[in-house]
């Protein structure tokens, strides 16, 4: 009998298209060697062409996916995806914070790579006060970090302020995503509230990074659950989706996928 791996928890919605969302949180999940389960928050109508509608789930049913397997399976860390509504994102909070659930990576989805809205404008508050005070790791891109203290970032040093900026919304730790800058190599900023850490990787020429978000930050929970800590796993994370970048492919007629799969290309 094989030991049972460690457990990661996806609370996020569902792509169509499997190329982000729960999908790419449990590929992920596969690929880092851990045992992935979700609370489906929200179904997306989704393509690679982008987002055309979604629907929400009560936000009852959500806490009850997350009650229900914590208190038989276990957790042994959480990420957030896409929300949704201020009534969904108040009752994970809620949820999590009764139920203990750490570490928890909280992924401020707002909207998707083609820039449809993934959250209504009435929960961005909600995200802001209620959610993020209890994240281990915030992990917003440039245009989320805007969205949250509307500061825009264009160079370096505007990541390490964006990055103050946004610890003082709660976060133990907070991660910068500078992959939206238009020069250099990929760049994101760590920061605990008193040192940075920059985390630089080549910038690679695709188009096809659906879902690159998704899979850091799942990649990151994954390696919060094996027992990494925070800055090793951020490195592991950040080495992950390099990978997956790397392996995109095209899919459909608009963007294609990172893929989630290419630490098992080799295997028979």
């Amino acid at each position: 009998m094989t030991a049972s791996p460690p457990t990661a928890l996806t609370i996020a919605g569902s792509d169509s298209g499997g190329g982000a969302g729960i999908q790419a949180d449990l590929k992920t999940f596969l690929a880092c060697r851990v045992h992935g389960m979700s609370a489906i928050t929200a179904v997306t109508v989704q393509n690679s062409l982008g987002v055309s509608d979604f629907y929400e789930l009560p936000a009852k049913a959500v806490a009850e996916q997350i009650e229900s397997v914590k208190t038989d399976i276990g957790i042994g860390a959480a990420k957030t995806g896409m929300l949704a509504s201020s009534a969904i994102i108040s009752m994970v909070a809620m949820t999590v914070r009764r139920l203990g659930i750490v570490p928890f990576v909280v992924d401020p989805v707002a909207a998707s790579q083609h820039g449809d809205p993934l959250l209504h404008p009435d929960a961005l508050q909600t995200l802001r006060n209620v959610l993020i005070p209890l994240a281990s790791i915030v992990t917003p891109n440039l245009g989320e970090v805007k969205l949250l203290t509307g500061i825009e970032v264009r160079d370096r040093p505007g990541m390490r302020f964006a990055a103050r900026a946004v610890h003082e919304l709660g976060a133990q730790w907070v991660l910068v995503k500078g992959g939206h800058l238009p020069d250099g190599d990929a760049l994101d900023v760590l920061f605990d509230g008193t040192s940075f850490i920059e985390l630089e990787s080549p910038r690679l020429d695709t188009p096809h990074t659906h879902g690159s978000g998704d899979t850091l930050a799942a990649a990151i929970c994954s390696a919060l659950a094996r027992g990494l800590d925070m800055p090793d796993a951020v490195r592991f994370g950040k080495w992950f989706v390099s990978g997956a970048v790397e392996h995109s492919f095209p899919l459909g007629a608009g963007l294609g996928p990172v893929g989630h799969f290419w630490r098992v290309l080799d295997l028979p």
